[in-house]
């Protein structure tokens, strides 16, 4: 991991931050629905629980979170068991004022800002479901949770969201990319595996070209060598949405922010039935 992309992740985040809290603050209607059965008010308290969480969570050195209940939960978590987690969660942070939301998420991204300073952004911490990410890690998946959920609000009183397409560079380099590195712990286990290797090669001009290598249910990140199953070419701002379900996959493919090749493209939907994003 270079200084810069560091530097930039610690950049990016009190300038999502701010735009995301201003949005929540300015909204006059919280009990709107924003996401499923989610309202406004809880959507920006779920991106409120993160914060906080990753106050204590960023150390990585297994102290107590400041919502206590949660630790089991986080680490028995899956991609298909996550949701229940974040009920839970949004029990035990019942905030829903969006002025005090507001307030409470730029105190917390200010604590993890400090608290993070001068600690060693490729030291690995604990993560959901016993999974280990990077500290720049961390940061830049608070950026993305900030993005997809503020995408998420002002989609439901309809005013506009710019994603960078640089900060969700930064959540596939430093995040998905980095815990893959690490370990992903059980967070696949309840995916449907595949038995037959399938390599994807990830290229764009604001990451360095990655391939995740999927058998058996199991990650793992190598060098790009020519041999990958299939190829993907993209737009961070339009992969990333995508993964989560805010941009349809025809919609991100007819529209060019993806696209797809490599020698066996039909392999890419069995790859993502695993690696897929709650």
């Amino acid at each position: 991991m270079t200084l810069e992309k560091w530097q930039a992740v610690r950049a990016a985040l009190p300038e999502t931050g701010a735009r995301f809290a201003d949005l929540v603050a300015g909204v006059r209607y919280a009990d709107a629905t924003s996401l499923g059965e989610w309202t406004i008010a809880e959507t920006a308290s779920h991106v409120g629980m993160i914060a906080l969480m990753y106050t204590s969570m960023i150390r990585g050195d297994g102290g107590p979170l400041p919502l206590p209940g949660l630790e089991e939960p986080i680490n028995a978590a899956s991609v298909d068991t996550i949701s229940r987690m974040n009920a839970l969660a949004l029990q035990l942070y019942p905030e829903r004022d969006p002025v005090r939301l507001a307030e409470r998420l730029r105190a917390d991204i200010a604590e993890v800002l400090l608290v993070s300073e001068d600690l060693d952004p490729e030291k690995p911490v604990w993560w959901l479901g016993g999974s280990r990410v990077p500290v720049a890690g961390v940061l830049a998946h608070l950026v993305n949770e900030m993005l997809i959920h503020g995408l998420d609000i002002a989609r439901a009183i309809r005013r506009p969201w710019p994603i960078p397409a640089s900060h969700e560079a930064l959540f596939l380099e430093l995040f998905l990319f980095g815990m893959v590195r690490n370990d992903m712990g059980r967070l696949l286990d309840d995916a449907t595996p595949s038995s037959r290797r399938i390599a994807v090669e990830f290229r764009s001009s604001l990451t360095e070209p990655a391939v995740l290598a999927l058998q058996h249910g199991r990650l793992r990140f190598e060098e790009p060598d020519g041999t990958a199953d299939v190829r993907l070419t993209f737009d961070p701002a339009v992969l990333v949405p995508m993964m989560f379900g805010r941009v349809s996959k025809v919609r991100a493919v007819v529209g060019g922010g993806v696209r797809i090749g490599g020698p066996r493209p039909w392999l890419l939907p069995a790859f993502l039935r695993t690696v897929r994003m709650p």
